[in-house]
């Protein structure tokens, strides 16, 4: 699918909306997760997942659905975004995400569900529909992340392939780490009780992966991963989970897959995706040849560029006809 890549963004995504409530739910003895609820109050439900781990849910994330067609849902995972206690890497889990959502959506008298998610948030959705795959309408996934080993070695090395200057930068942090060593060197920083040292981390970290976010350079991209606390739970966060929450054995949710076979699915791919390269998502296709890919050929991984937008927005328009 090759689409325009010039296209103003504002012409492709719904109009701009503010929630119709939000609020915190208290999910264990320790988190609160945020949560807001925004379109049509009786619609369809559609639940968003949000990358990261980490990155938080956005104002843009509700732009994607039809806000006559559906009621969107979305949160902010455990330890980011207006989620409490920030930074939290106590009891942050898949697993516990997963029960996260289950607690939001019986919270809400949400039974059934659409779910929509991109990157880490694609992993996240594989996972809860393998878990709960009677509650799930339709699958929405993008940039797909399974966090295999090689996917996670990838991250932390491979894009320098792409992006060396970047991962100059990025690896200059910490010069005299051998390069297979930087996730442990990262996570020692991202947890230190040096403020200075931790923040340095996490700057290097979020604007690593923001540059290599796009097809095309985007500067406002990068400069939003400068916000100080954003670079922070981004960067602790996916440093958590790639060293201290894979999936047992590596490829489960390859192996898992037959479960959610029955589930009407949508996988939007970027071509030139450097953050999440195209072969997890070929896999997944491979593994799932019922699921409909689109490989959008002038894109990167970011959600906003414009072929991937469209895509999206296509996705959650076909699945209207699920009621």
């Amino acid at each position: 699918m090759t689409t325009n890549s010039l296209q103003p963004l504002d012409q492709i995504l719904y109009p701009k909306i503010e929630p119709n409530r939000s609020g915190h739910i208290k999910v264990d003895s320790n988190h609160e997760i945020y949560w807001e609820e925004s379109g049509n109050p009786v619609g369809s439900p559609v639940i968003t997942i949000h990358g990261g781990p980490g990155g938080g849910s956005s104002p843009t994330g509700r732009r994607f659905f039809d806000p006559e067609h559906y009621r969107i849902i979305q949160f902010d995972q455990r330890g980011c975004g207006q989620s409490r206690p920030f930074g939290s890497l106590e009891n942050n889990t898949t697993d516990k995400l997963i029960s996260d959502i289950n607690f939001l959506s019986d919270s809400l008298d949400i039974k059934t569900f659409h779910v929509f998610g991109g990157s880490w948030g694609s992993t996240l959705s594989l996972a809860y529909a393998q878990a709960f795959p009677e509650r799930c309408k339709s699958l929405t996934l993008r940039g797909i992340f399974m966090m295999r080993k090689e996917e996670i070695d990838w991250f932390m090395t491979g894009m320098g392939n792409f992006f060396p200057e970047a991962f100059d930068e990025f690896a200059s942090v910490f010069s005299d780490t051998a390069h297979d060593q930087l996730l442990e060197v990262f996570y020692k920083a991202l947890t230190a009780d040096d403020i200075e040292l931790r923040n340095k981390a996490a700057l290097a970290w979020s604007r690593f992966e923001a540059t290599c976010c796009t097809l095309l350079p985007n500067p406002e991209v990068v400069a939003g991963c400068d916000n100080p606390e954003f670079a922070y739970s981004i960067s602790l966060l996916e440093a958590h989970y790639f060293l201290h929450n894979r999936f047992q054995p590596d490829d489960a949710l390859l192996q898992n897959v037959g479960r959610i076979r029955h589930i009407p699915a949508r996988i939007i791919q970027g071509r030139y995706d450097v953050v999440c390269p195209p072969k997890t998502a070929y896999d997944l296709k491979k593994a799932w040849p019922e699921a409909e890919l689109y490989m959008i050929a002038d894109a990167g991984h970011s959600s906003i560029e414009p072929g991937i937008a469209k895509a999206l927005i296509e996705s959650t328009n076909h699945f209207k006809h699920i009621s």
